[in-house]
């Protein structure tokens, strides 16, 4: 991988989401690119059905692309294909800064651990075994053998994240 790539893990309903947005966002505010890549452990789908780019797909077509003044979007449909390893999505994107990858749990990249205090699932995952740099809670934690960030204060997680990974403005 070239690219620069963070990730953000941790159990369902941990925050992951939440604090992926939140980094997203304040890191935009500081002024550089950042993509994100989110893997699902569910299938999914982003197009309805009834559009023409749906027809397209459900015709048969590997791959379609929805184009507008706004945006625009490449739909893969895998068919009986294998699901691409992270290398292979992050080689098919478009040069940024940073790629912060939401999930990807057991991929090799530097990760930070999201737990809360009020979580149901509490297991935590083993730093070595999963890349994890750091942890971002709620909860005061002692002994760690990674840094442990406040969950809730983004300027700092964000910081962190810069620092770590040689951001340059």
């Amino acid at each position: 991988m070239t690219q620069k790539i963070f990730g953000i893990t941790g159990w369902k309903n941990s925050g992951k989401t939440t604090l992926t947005e939140c980094v997203v966002r304040e890191l935009s505010r500081r002024g550089y690119k950042i993509s994100t890549v989110k893997h699902a452990h569910h299938s999914f789908d982003i197009d309805t059905e009834g559009t023409d780019s749906y027809r397209h797909r459900e015709a048969g077509a590997q791959e379609v692309a929805i184009v507008s003044f706004s945006r625009w979007a490449l739909m893969h449909e895998l068919r009986d294909a294998t699901e691409p390893s992270l290398d292979d999505i992050v080689s098919r994107m478009a040069p940024c800064d940073l790629i912060i990858v939401e999930g990807y749990k057991n991929d090799k990249h530097a990760k930070i651990e999201v737990r809360r205090k009020d979580s149901p699932t509490q297991i935590p995952l083993n730093a070595e075994q999963y890349s994890i740099v750091a942890i971002a809670t709620d909860e005061a934690l002692h002994g760690q053998t990674v840094p442990v960030l406040d969950l809730n204060n983004i300027a700092a997680v964000s910081d962190f994240i810069e620092h770590y990974c040689e951001l340059e403005n």
